[in-house]
């Protein structure tokens, strides 16, 4: 039997959209399940080396939840690259100010941390509300599962 590795001119043509509702699901949940479409891992052709991983739309990211005792007001930090210059953000007011960043920040800690992970980041489109400009492209709702 032949091991089968994809190669990425073939992963160009089987590319297909996906929708997610963030409505009510837990972020980490909503982010592991995007991590894996853009990574690939549900097919069965997956190759580790190579961007296998379909296009991501994550709608109603304003309406995703946070669980635990405190993490909402769990600190984010980032630094402005200024002396002193480090910030910090309670992860609840994050997803108060801008959801659709908040939820970007965590899919992008699943993804591989190398110039194949920012490849699959270009194909997440995150919204805060229920409306996207990405209809002609027929995304189908993904509703989970292997």
């Amino acid at each position: 039997m032949k091991t089968l590795s994809a190669k990425p001119k073939d992963m160009e043509l089987s590319r297909k959209w996906y929708v997610l509702d963030a409505t009510n699901r837990p972020l980490g949940r909503l982010a592991a399940d995007a991590a894996r479409l853009l990574r690939g891992k549900h097919k069965a052709i997956f190759t580790p080396h190579v961007d296998c991983g379909d296009h991501v739309i994550i709608i109603n990211a304003s309406r995703v939840r946070l669980t635990g005792n405190s993490k909402g007001l769990e600190p984010i930090y980032h630094h402005t690259l200024y002396p002193g210059g480090i910030r910090s953000i309670a992860r609840g007011r994050e997803l108060e100010k801008s959801p659709e960043t908040a939820v970007l920040r965590v899919v992008k800690g699943m993804l591989p941390h190398n110039t194949l992970g920012a490849h699959m980041l270009k194909k997440l489109r995150v919204y805060a509300g229920a409306e996207h400009p990405h209809g002609p492209q027929n995304p189908v709702e993904w509703k989970g599962g292997a």
